[in-house]
């Protein structure tokens, strides 16, 4: 039985770089950062030892109507934009709402709207809780209006897996094109956590960076100094079709979706397995999935969230699979651009991945001043490169606490 393609045909993002995904995929090429200092007092009011993040570059109020705002959490705002976009670059294909499917997760969910709800019980009182307070926290809150945006009857799924989540939507939004359930999926991941709470409870447990007086070179991916990652916050979307689906239609493709791997370290709620053991075996069976041999891959999108244990696990990862054809494979790590889009992360540099595919051109890794010795693959730094005609393929790799482990393969089309 010959298995369905899956190919993109639309994308859509709202990030630290940019408003869309034209002018963050330009920022990315030119080696921006998307950190900046906070404009707010939380450092001083709260002790928080962190007073930046990578916010995202456009306001919400400037692109969604007051009422859209007021019954959604910023999480789900940040997918409708990125949806909208996404689903007017695919065409606003015309379907029957029964073949259209949605998956779009977020890591934290509805954080602020949690917390302004419980900070107005203790102030104000049980009337003054908004009656919307639920539908804007529960997590799947961003994949129910995506659901209702686009008229989504195949299923809504909102799958949690920490920093994961992103590029296991895109997985799971495969595998319905793959077993019938849908013609075209919208996929992605979003957050909206850049919160005095969530800060100060990842800077407690020494993850984030605190080069307070250097945002833009605070996210350091494999170098020396590297001392944790920068807080970021967006969406990333992507619309997935079976490329029958997509053909008949006249669909522009950017890219094939060809291979999908899944697994979970069974170590420990936050630290990765020492070994690589999950990661290597989510890059193997990708690359099995997609029916291809390491030599087909010449680019990668590294998690890679400037952390000191955590880049090197990765790094030994990638070179534990693909052997000696690591040398030709050009290392991005745009976290180091981005910030940490947590459960956004994964969507945001699957189109990051898909987009280095179709234009051949891999975004550089910034900051990185001093490499460390034992990182051994061959890192894009501070330029683009230039990636190699013909049909080649990529990985992107997206881990998340719990040890969730998910690693896309994209390829070129034709």
């Amino acid at each position: 039985m010959t298995r369905t393609d899956v190919v993109v045909t639309g994308m859509g993002a709202t990030t630290p770089l940019g408003g869309d995904v034209a002018s963050t995929w330009k920022a990315a090429l030119a080696g921006t950062s998307g950190a900046r200092t906070l404009d707010n007092d939380w450092a001083e009011q709260y002790g928080i030892p962190v007073s930046f993040a990578a916010t995202v570059a456009v306001a919400p109020s400037e692109v969604l109507a007051v009422p859209e705002i007021k019954r959604m959490d910023p999480s789900a705002q940040y997918a409708i934009i990125a949806t909208r976009e996404a689903w007017a670059d695919a065409g606003s294909p015309e379907v029957a709402p029964e073949r259209i499917g949605a998956v779009v997760s977020s890591g934290i969910g509805g954080i602020w709207t949690t917390l302004t709800a419980w900070d107005t019980l203790q102030a104000r009182g049980a009337r003054r809780v908004l009656p919307m307070t639920v539908p804007m926290l529960m997590p799947n809150s961003p994949a129910a209006y995506v659901e209702l945006e686009v008229g989504a009857r195949a299923g809504a799924h909102a799958l949690v897996s920490a920093c994961a989540s992103g590029a296991e939507a895109i997985g799971y939004g495969i595998e319905m094109i793959r077993s019938g359930r849908a013609d075209i999926v919208v996929a992605g991941g979003t957050e909206a956590a850049i919160h005095p709470m969530p800060i100060a409870a990842f800077a407690a447990s020494r993850t984030l960076s605190t080069r307070n007086d250097d945002p833009a070179g605070a996210s350091r991916p494999y170098d020396t100094d590297r001392d944790g990652f920068v807080l970021g916050e967006g969406s990333g979307i992507v619309v997935l079709e079976s490329a029958e689906h997509a053909a008949a239609r006249g669909a522009r493709v950017y890219a094939r979706l060809a291979g999908v791997g899944l697994s979970s370290d069974g170590y420990h709620i936050t630290s990765p397995e020492p070994g690589g053991r999950g990661q290597i075996a989510a890059m193997r069976a990708a690359l099995l999935d997609a029916g291809l041999d390491v030599t087909d891959v010449r680019h990668l999108n590294a998690h890679a969230t400037s952390t000191k244990v955590g880049d090197l696990i990765e790094a030994r990862a990638v070179r534990e699979v693909l052997g000696e054809a690591a040398d030709t494979v050009a290392v991005s790590a745009t976290k180091s651009l981005t910030g940490h889009l947590l459960g956004g992360a994964g969507a945001l540099e699957t189109i990051f991945t898909i987009l280095a595919l179709q234009q051949r051109q891999a975004p550089p890794t910034i900051n990185v001043s001093n490499p460390d010795p034992e990182f051994d693959l061959d890192l894009v730094r501070d330029t683009p490169r230039e990636l190699p005609s013909g049909q080649i393929a990529a990985i992107n790799n997206s881990f998340g606490f719990g040890g969730h482990n998910v690693a896309l393969v994209v390829t070129t089309v034709s």
